[in-house]
């Protein structure tokens, strides 16, 4: 059995094997829904004949179909994540608090965790679509450009967010986005200070979303819940007078339910 890897850093425990398997699922995405096989092999660096077995593995387990020529995921898949998301109480926590959050301002509400560099959606309520890609649960941004992910960020030991900061990479998605380590700095000092985060126009063009920290019974940020809406729809005064309050007290009354899940 392949229990060893050549990946630098890997433990000894490492399934070289495993991983191959997973980079074949991950190399389909909504830009690849459907590859050929040379896709699969060039997307994960593995040969062709490796490719292969994988693939045909995944198709005898039903998690891949093929015409032949072509191959693309079954629905079956979604079971990796809800084993997963099946085992969390926070979105089920959570979903009550953002469905009355998006009553009440008539904009969509998420939750998400940090999951390595990136945020990940575990629970959302759509109002209107308002970013070019859609959003559902499973879907990834960068921490460093989203107002839930400098809310989890600043939540994070020192000595997590240096080896944040060494290792990330601040990429520029917008003209707006904070791309260095002092300024991403200050404002995660900011979101610690204000309690709650604002990013505007930083993710995407005409895109602006707001965020506070989720605790648990701790008082550790495990998640981060926001409003996303257009940045022409409110100006800024009104978000701060009317949507920071909002998600603030919706990200109390999470905590504190999710605490009382904890302690029982």
């Amino acid at each position: 059995m392949d229990t060893t890897t050549d990946t630098p850093g890997a433990s000894p425990d490492f399934v070289q094997s495993l991983a191959r398997g997973l980079s074949v699922v991950k190399a389909f995405d909504a830009a690849h829904p459907q590859r050929t096989l040379s896709d699969v092999a060039k997307a994960t660096g593995l040969t062709r004949a490796t490719a292969r077995r994988f693939l045909l593995t995944l198709a005898e387990l039903g998690y891949v179909r093929t015409d032949g020529s072509r191959f693309w995921l079954t629905p079956r898949v979604l079971e990796l994540g809800y084993s997963y998301l099946s085992s969390l109480t926070l979105p089920d926590v959570a979903r009550p608090h953002l469905e009355a959050l998006a009553a009440a301002v008539r904009e969509s509400t998420s939750v998400s965790v940090l999951d390595g560099d990136d945020i990940v959606y575990v629970a959302r309520v759509p109002v209107t679509r308002i970013m070019t890609v859609s959003i559902t649960l499973g879907t990834r941004f960068p921490a460093h450009a989203t107002s839930m992910g400098r809310v989890l960020l600043a939540g994070l030991t020192p000595a997590e967010l240096d080896a944040y900061l060494a290792r990330a990479e601040l990429t520029p998605l917008t003209g707006r986005t904070v791309v260095t380590a002092d300024d991403l700095r200050a404002q995660l000092d900011r979101v610690r200070r204000d309690g709650y985060c604002v990013v505007d126009q930083e993710l995407e063009e005409g895109l602006r979303s707001l965020a506070a920290p989720i605790r648990d019974a701790s008082g550790a940020v495990v998640a981060a819940v926001n409003i996303s809406t257009h940045a022409a729809r409110y100006t800024r005064e009104v978000v701060d007078e009317e949507l920071v309050p909002a998600v603030v007290a919706a990200a109390a009354a999470i905590s504190a339910d999710l605490a009382s899940t904890q302690t029982h």
